[in-house]
């Protein structure tokens, strides 16, 4: 029985081999326990919403932001303007991802990171199933959460960098000089080059799941649904969630310019 349900993931939804010698593992240990069972085995698929919209947005324009940081950069010259302001609005944009991952949709709550060091030897073993993070695994939670800080660090070093020709961070007044040298010298060399490094290994991580596990991670993050065994809790996405987000936004971005606006 347990090699017929096997047998029909394999065909119906397309699970590559280690997820389907996983899957038939799991049905055999509940089958073997089993000393009458007389009705077929059924296995349901649903559609999940797994990110809310709130989250899709974040995540996209933290991605043209982070983009337009580093053409701006380049660029130089009255390009800087610009890449002032997008600084401010990545930090708006983690001020708002910090609060919506205690207020927002399930499994875009930071709770629902997979962190421990349990969860990410079990992944890495491959004692793992879509279903069990339909979220982020433990290598993408930590990758998240990675990312963020680093993007957070270097837009805190960028507020109070000075490059001595025409830019000066807006609050590079509040610290002393010898910080003001340090985080000139972080945000233009090393915090670049490591938020270079994060970024190709996401992407890197994403052709990996779309070309060798057949498991493209990208479409969930556009439509926010992904197929899943029945019984996942999804997200919450309605309309109040989506005002919420909005209201909590509009509130983070009155913050960054308050704290920008600081007159020495």
């Amino acid at each position: 029985m347990a090699n017929n349900v096997a047998m029909v993931l394999n065909v119906c939804f397309m699970f590559d081999s280690d997820q389907l010698k996983r899957l038939h593992n799991v049905y055999a240990d509940s089958v073997s326990h089993i000393l009458v069972f007389s009705a077929p085995l059924k296995v349901f698929m649903v559609t999940v919403r797994v990110w809310d919209l709130p989250t899709r947005i974040f995540h996209w324009a933290l991605a043209a932001c982070v983009l337009g940081l580093f053409v701006t950069a380049e660029l130089g010259g009255n390009a800087m303007v610009w890449h002032f302001r997008l600084g401010f609005t990545v930090l708006t944009l983690l001020l708002f991802r910090v609060i919506w991952g205690v207020i927002g949709g399930h499994w875009s709550r930071w709770h629902q990171l997979s962190l421990r060091p349990e969860q990410v030897i079990a992944y890495l073993r491959g004692r793992w199933s879509p279903d069990q993070w339909a979220g982020h695994n433990p290598m993408g939670s930590w990758s998240v959460v990675g990312l963020l800080l680093v993007l957070a660090f270097q837009v805190a070093s960028g507020l109070i960098s000075d490059d001595e020709i025409a830019n000066t961070g807006p609050l590079s007044f509040l610290v002393p000089g010898r910080w003001v040298s340090w985080a000139t010298t972080w945000h233009k060399d090393w915090g670049q080059s490591i938020i270079v490094l994060l970024v190709a290994l996401h992407l890197g991580a994403l052709a990996w799941y779309h070309f060798k596990k057949k498991r493209p991670l990208v479409p969930a993050m556009v439509h926010g649904d992904k197929l899943l065994l029945d019984g996942v809790t999804p997200s919450r996405d309605q309309a109040f969630q989506r005002l919420l987000a909005l209201g909590v936004l509009l509130l983070c971005a009155l913050a960054v310019y308050l704290l920008v606006s600081i007159s020495p």
